[in-house]
């Protein structure tokens, strides 16, 4: 583990669909930038709290790099050690019984340090959260799954080995593509229980254990991630979420944790990820690729634990300013290295995915009135092939998975109170899911949240209708210092 001191369910092999990849990229980072943030951590690009409207994302406005690295450059040097961080009090609870899990979701006291230090042209940095949570088994600690009392969210070393060349090496938080909490070509770790039970959003991305290089030329630009070891969600297993288990047929949770065997041998279950990029007029566009596995379980073995088959995605992102807002559109083809032709029921189908969204102000409606719109589409490939070999009683995904996105956000008394409502709403699963959140910031150091993740769905194996049970409300305090 590349300096870490120690560093949903099963749907795909339960029979249930994704979740509709996206957070935003990171475009043309210094190296010694930490992409930290959920609240969003710096790397989350649509951050539910931001206090700006859509602007133009950054790099797509000119090639400031030089810039930025000498402004921080000198920043670092003069303030070489920098401590930061939270103390934060946070619960949820179900507004309904289930009875596969306690009523009471989340329950925690987390206390955040980041210490950074430069050092002879070195940036070191250290994240990570210290917590008690009532409601979570007691557990030993276990970094890779973000169990236990300690969370280590950062452990790395970033440096300018040239002018055109950043590297950055250890355990940090990666993010790219165009989407807003929609994922296609970011296959990076996300955390999808602490999505759903009321953590900051912040915490949707895990952290990845590996060695980024970026490199910055005229013609092209490119961010080559070297993963040695598999890194993969953390997903959900049923401890905390429960979830729709196609064997059983039917909604279980602790009594039915998922058991999973995940590939864990270094450089043989490593993975490649590629980004390139550049600006032409003010728009962004970027390609990319992978080289891996499913990151969330999509296959079943002769045992039926869980698996993460082989899995390569190749796509391409487009971005920038369209009628006073910021357009994007983006593609990705899932190739399902140990499944093409879609004949083998243990392991997920072959897919294409896009996504097309706008995000603009409204001044005209309201002042700091925000909009963002998003349609996903999921197609999946051989799907004639997928319903021949399907279990008999096990109900059939569709073929093509729609899911459109509304994100409203509505700031008041002097942009201190913000209102924001994220909807994913599927026509083809006939499921929703809702983030409503209010969030007041009480003064410099304080702040206060209050917020639920609504469920709807009329068939259980649906991707948003399993976690109905699961709908819950939440209220946060924290103190950042």
């Amino acid at each position: 583990m590349l300096l870490a001191v120690a560093a949903c369910a099963a749907f795909g092999a339960d029979g249930a669909p994704d979740l509709p990849a996206g957070l935003a990229p990171q475009t043309r980072p210094a190296a010694s930038e930490s992409p930290s943030g959920p609240a969003v951590p710096d790397g989350l690009v649509a951050d539910e709290a931001s206090d700006g409207g859509p602007a133009l994302p950054s790099g797509l406005d000119g090639d400031a790099t030089s810039d930025v690295r000498a402004d921080a450059d000198a920043e670092r040097a003069t303030f070489p050690l920098e401590v930061t961080g939270f103390v934060e009090f946070r619960g949820s609870v179900r507004t309904q019984h289930d009875p596969g899990q306690r009523q009471a979701s989340l329950g925690e006291t987390r206390l955040q340090l980041e210490l950074q230090e430069y050092v002879e042209g070195l940036t070191f940095t250290v994240r990570t959260d210290l917590l008690y949570d009532a409601v979570g088994e007691r557990q030993a600690i276990d970094l890779e799954r973000g169990r236990g009392w300690l969370d280590l969210r950062e452990a790395s070393v970033a440096f300018d080995p040239a002018d055109w060349m950043s590297v950055k090496f250890g355990r940090q938080i990666l993010t790219w593509g165009t989407g807003d909490l929609l994922f296609l070509n970011d296959m990076f770790p996300k955390d999808w229980q602490s999505f759903f039970v009321g953590r900051d959003v912040e915490y949707l991305k895990a952290p990845s254990d590996a060695v980024k290089i970026s490199i910055f030329t005229d013609p092209l630009n490119a961010d080559v991630v070297f993963t040695p070891r598999f890194d993969p969600d953390r997903f959900i297993q049923g401890r905390r979420i429960s979830y729709y288990n196609a064997t059983l047929g039917r909604i279980v949770g602790r009594g039915n944790a998922v058991t999973a065997n995940v590939p864990d041998a270094w450089f043989r279950d490593a993975e490649w990820a590629l980004r390139l990029w550049r600006n032409v007029g003010g728009v962004e566009l970027a390609g990319y690729g992978y080289w891996g596995r499913w990151k969330s379980p999509a296959g079943q073995d002769a045992g039926g634990r869980a698996t993460f088959p082989r899995l390569n995605v190749y796509g391409a992102s487009v971005r920038g300013q369209l009628g006073g807002g910021i357009a994007n559109a983006e593609a990705a083809y899932y190739v399902s290295r140990e499944d093409r032709s879609g004949s083998n029921p243990l392991v997920d189908n072959s897919q294409f995915r896009l996504l097309v969204g706008y995000e603009r102000d409204l001044p005209e409606i309201a002042r700091d009135l925000t909009v963002g719109v998003q349609y996903y589409l999921e197609w999946m490939m051989d799907h004639s092939r997928y319903e021949r070999t399907l279990p008999a009683g096990v109900p059939a995904a569709e073929q093509d998975r729609h899911v459109l996105t509304v994100r409203l956000t509505k700031k008041l008394m002097n942009q201190n109170l913000i209102l924001s409502l994220f909807t994913y709403y599927s026509p083809s699963d006939e499921d929703a899911y809702l983030r409503p959140r209010v969030t007041y910031k009480i003064d410099d150091h304080w702040t206060v949240e209050a917020g639920g993740n609504v469920f709807v769905g009329s068939h259980d194996h649906t991707f948003f209708g399993q976690f109905r049970r699961n709908t819950n409300v939440y209220a946060a305090l924290r103190y950042a210092f």
